[in-house]
């Protein structure tokens, strides 16, 4: 894994609450080598958002900002719903 990823990797899943290091650690575990380029730039501008706003976010509480509104946080929650449904 390329050093970038490797940062990126590291800092999902260290965000500050634990149930995003879950979340979006778990989601950059199986699909960050994945990405695009571009995606793993919109993916490392979400991620430096607030943890309670990305976490409402991706669970659908509230929808997210426009600018957030793209093809990773798609991805996300897709993610969060699979996972979430099998726990």
């Amino acid at each position: 894994m390329e050093p970038r990823l490797k940062r990126l990797l590291f800092r999902a899943r260290h965000m500050g609450s634990n149930e995003n290091d879950l979340l979006f650690g778990g989601f950059a575990e199986r699909y960050l080598e994945r990405l695009s380029p571009e995606q793993c730039e919109r993916f490392e501008t979400l991620i430096a958002e607030n943890d309670t706003d990305l976490y409402d976010w991706v669970t659908g509480k509230r929808p997210p900002p426009s600018c957030f509104d793209h093809d990773v946080m798609a991805l996300i929650q897709n993610f969060v719903q699979k996972e979430a449904s099998r726990h």
